[in-house]
């Protein structure tokens, strides 16, 4: 009988695993944590979500988004920032504040999403989700 397959962690590298983890934990909620000695892995359970993990990269270099000819986005965090624009202003008010940097703001009502690079350089989008 073939085992279960559970997804444990989504692991972001970055060179200050501390510092991102404090951004996600202001925006997602939860308390970072490290092991004794382990300050270049940090986790961050999100309360009713994923496990997200920072772990420092010396010279590491964020992705260019959109550019995925030199150095590629890899993957993203698509986040629901609630059903209404109300919600979505607050959610980009809100990441701009933590230290979150704008990469594409045009055609919101049109693609019901806004994309934004984390202090690390990690493309995020805060998505309009309608919920039923």
């Amino acid at each position: 009988m073939a085992s279960e397959v559970r997804l444990r962690s989504v692991v972001l590298d970055c060179p200050d695993p501390r510092a991102l983890a404090d951004f996600y934990a202001a925006l997602l909620g939860g308390t970072p944590w490290a092991e004794e000695g382990e300050e270049d892995w940090y986790v961050l359970q999100v309360p009713g979500g994923p496990r997200l993990a920072f772990q420092q990269v010396e010279g590491y270099t964020p992705p260019e988004w959109p550019r995925a000819d030199r150095n590629p986005q890899q993957f993203h965090l698509d986040l629901d920032a609630g059903a209404t624009w109300a919600e979505m202003d607050a959610a980009h008010e809100r990441v701009l504040a933590l230290g979150a940097r704008p990469l594409d703001l045009e055609d919101r009502e049109k693609k019901d999403f806004q994309v934004y690079a984390d202090p690390a350089g990690h493309p995020f989008c805060l998505c309009r989700i309608e919920h039923p």
